[in-house]
């Protein structure tokens, strides 16, 4: 009998916080939908489009006072379970200034997950509650230059280094990639020593930590854009290392595939309101003398988008469910990111070739959400790594069965 976990579905549809969920996704619904998407034309952008630091402060601060500022995780430090915690980011990514508003954004998001799970009690406090409480943005900094070879989806080839000095830690390297580096509070940093790989938390901005520039990009839903840094002899105490010299890695996978799966529930968000435009502009336009929805070109389109959307929300429950029973989801949170931002895709896609002309304008959000979803086939590993990873794992499993 084969009990691998990637062929086990989640097939009870109740779980211990499901009530409790479902009322907190509904008060994050009402909170998108009433007060979020009406800021999706406000003028506070910087000069990549991004949202500023005034505009989310004032989008957090009603989020504050509707109760749904970080509302996956509670003021005891207790945390949705993943299936709950999808009910209500799905819920967020209705718009694409939703996340950012309800403090459920990347990176973000995955930052509170990994401190909450591995930092000290002092990091927790000190780094971690102000991230909670939406007062800071924080920074991941993993992925490195491509252009000098250093690490971007393998992660192995990271050039960035540290030392141990005295009761403290000099880091040296360059960065790049680095969402919301620009205007962020709290930094997480990996960088190699001798000893292996090593993650620490840092207070931003620092003066051994200079943004050198910021690239336009496709995307434009992540305040700060996304940075190229370089650090120069960068020193952070002993006490700020999360757990122990060469732990990095580990550290690194306790927070990826909690973090892909939470952009997969995000993005959803915002694929169902791209169709549910879509839709609403199908059944009103009328062309060769009826309406779009009953041309089967595009009423075809319209049921493939059903299809897709129930597809990726039973993924990405079924996934969620791997990680509440504590399997680490690797294998499983590749197979969901992959699945989902290629349905994803096909979905904003077909919303903007069913509205034509008005699908690629700023005056509907359908033109964002494709931009959007074109990068998050990339963000946290393009889908041919994710399948290169599953292919290794078949090979080992082969191996294994028939060694």
């Amino acid at each position: 009998m084969n009990t691998d976990s990637t062929t086990s579905p989640v097939i009870d549809d109740s779980f211990p916080d499901r009530k409790q969920a479902e009322d907190i996704a509904a008060k994050v619904e009402r909170f998108v939908r009433d007060v979020v998407i009406p800021y999706e034309t406000d003028s506070r952008r910087d000069h990549h489009d991004c949202p500023t630091d005034e505009l989310t402060r004032e989008l957090r601060q009603k989020a504050r006072e509707a109760g749904v500022l970080t509302p996956h995780i509670f003021a005891d430090g207790g945390h949705l379970s993943q299936r709950g915690t999808a009910l209500v980011l799905i819920r967020s990514g209705l718009s694409p200034l939703g996340p950012l508003a309800c403090n459920t954004a990347a990176p973000d998001e995955g930052n509170m997950y990994l401190l909450g799970k591995m930092g000290s009690p002092m990091i927790r406090e000190r780094f971690l509650q102000p991230i909670v409480e939406g007062k800071k943005r924080s920074a991941f900094f993993m992925t490195e230059p491509a252009n000098e070879g250093g690490a971007g989806s393998d992660p192995s080839m990271m050039l960035t280094e540290c030392h141990r000095d005295g009761d403290e830690w000099v880091i040296n390297g360059r960065k790049a990639f680095i969402t919301g580096a620009e205007g962020a509070g709290v930094g997480i940093i990996m960088a190699r020593a001798q000893e292996g790989a090593c993650m620490f938390v840092v207070d931003l901005p620092d003066p051994a930590i200079r943004i050198e520039r910021v690239p336009r990009t496709i995307d434009s839903s992540m305040p700060g854009g996304h940075a190229t840094v370089m650090i120069r002899d960068l020193r952070v105490p002993d006490e700020q290392m999360l757990g122990a010299a060469g732990d990095g890695f580990h550290y690194a996978q306790v927070r990826l595939a909690p973090a892909r799966l939470s952009h997969c529930m995000r993005w959803l968000g915002a694929c169902i309101r791209a169709n549910e435009i879509a839709s609403d502009y199908a059944n009103r336009r009328m062309a060769f003398g009826k309406p779009l929805i009953d041309h089967e070109g595009v009423g075809f389109m319209l049921a493939e988008n059903l299809i897709d959307l129930q597809q990726s929300r039973l993924m990405i429950d079924w996934c969620a469910g791997v990680l509440d029973r504590g399997e680490k989801g690797g294998a499983e949170s590749s197979m969901t990111k992959v699945a989902v931002s290629e349905s994803l895709m096909r979905i904003a896609d077909r919303c903007v070739q069913v509205m034509g002309g008005s699908g690629l304008t700023e005056d509907s959000i359908v033109e964002q959400v494709f931009r959007e979803i074109r990068a998050f086939r990339v963000y946290d590993g393009p889908t041919e790594v994710h399948k290169w990873s599953l292919a290794k794992k078949i090979k080992r499993d082969w191996k294994q069965n028939n060694g």
